[in-house]
């Protein structure tokens, strides 16, 4: 199996990126909120000039896909005219940020992630993966989710903290970005090609005092589908979401307004918990711990097929299951119980740990997994 091609940037909507089956276009929400006039429009565009489903990525980014590139630039116009685009493109590299999904309107989540939108000019040159991650509620709900510069709860008050760091500094409200800019200053000064993240710069190179001393706060329970106190929460299989179906459900439920998570969870803000046979509605559903990208022929790196296995398998895996086209591992960064990768049209089988690590067994096919035990 030829190594598969790591992209040292990810699709944004001006500069998509080409899979398989046409163009991948990501949309960015502001705050992770679209409204539901933005959510109905969204969906029909997916259905107009992609492959009629939405992805919800693990950074809370919506993708459509399969999209032409003669339509590239009529979508553009398209997502323009809803609000969900950038005019200027380096702005929109930079506005990777993570906001902890539960906030409410004019809160401190809400704020100082409006402040980090309206300063993302002052950022210095960052690598284009490098995000932000705004966590200030109660509890930490993203402290397992990717992010370079995390601003979160702490043992006493809110902290700034340098991914990979065990501490941070204290930071209020009032300073809170003007110390993130600063801290994003230091790293940009000494990133290399090799060491493009925080945490392997942190790891390699003495992180100022200044930055650490505080502990953050303790990690809450992320939310699962079911009815909050903002709306209804519901799962979508592999972060999949039909948009036809989401366009009745957002229209149906009553829903002002739609959230994004990292947990292949949506929020219908201010919506009412109806039947949804297409979205996941029980948080023990198998499904909800089971990753597994597009794969082939939707990815042209994919090896094998990987979601029809992944549904037949979930069931049958107590923990955790990640099945991968190939060894770039993207639906799942972290371990899983059980992970199978594609290889030439077969899988290699990953016990405990990540797509790329050692397999203990390989060429296994379709077939000989459905019978086969796993754990």
């Amino acid at each position: 199996m030829s190594a598969p091609v790591v992209q040292g940037w990810c699709p944004g909507a001006h500069r998509p990126m080409m899979s398989g089956d046409g163009l991948v276009v990501r949309v960015r929400p502001r705050l992770a909120r679209l409204s539901a006039e933005q959510t109905r429009g969204l969906c029909e565009l997916a259905e107009q000039f992609g492959n009629g489903t939405i992805d919800l990525t693990n950074r809370a980014n919506l993708q459509l896909r399969g999209v032409k590139e003669d339509d590239h630039q009529a979508l553009l116009a398209e997502l323009a005219g809803l609000n969900l685009l950038d005019a200027e493109p380096g702005i929109e590299v930079r506005r990777n940020i993570l906001v902890s999904p539960l906030y409410r309107s004019g809160d401190r989540t809400a704020q100082l992630t409006q402040e980090l939108i309206d300063r993302l000019e002052e950022l210095p040159t960052l690598p284009a993966k490098f995000g932000f991650a705004i966590d200030t509620g109660p509890k930490r709900l993203l402290a397992a989710d990717s992010a370079d510069i995390r601003v979160e709860a702490g043992t006493d008050g809110l902290i700034l903290r340098a991914d990979g760091a065990k501490t941070g500094c204290r930071v209020t409200e009032t300073n809170a970005i003007d110390r993130l800019i600063a801290l994003a200053g230091w790293f940009s000064e000494r990133f290399t090609p090799e060491t493009r993240r925080m945490a392997r710069v942190a790891a390699t190179q003495d992180l100022p005092a200044e930055w650490q001393g505080s502990a953050p706060g303790g990690i809450g329970t992320p939310p699962q589908p079911g009815v909050c106190d903002l709306g209804a929460l519901y799962g979508a299989a592999f972060g999949q979401l039909p948009a036809r179906q989401l366009l009745d459900l957002v229209t149906n439920s009553g829903a002002t307004a739609l959230r994004v998570t990292p947990w292949r969870l949506i929020l219908l803000e201010g919506g009412a918990a109806i039947q949804a046979p297409d979205f996941v509605i029980d948080g023990t559903d198998p499904l909800m711990t089971t990753d597994a990208c597009p794969g082939a022929p939707f990815c042209p790196q994919a090896q094998v097929e990987t979601r029809d296995v992944a549904r037949i398998l979930a069931a049958q895996i107590p923990g955790s299951l990640h099945v991968s086209g190939c060894a770039k591992g993207c639906a799942r960064m972290g371990p899983a119980n059980v992970t199978l990768v594609g290889n030439d049209g077969r899988f290699d089988l990953v016990k405990n740990g990540r797509a790329g690590d050692e397999p203990s067994q390989r060429g296994l096919t379709p077939e000989t997994l459905m019978t086969m035990d796993l754990t």
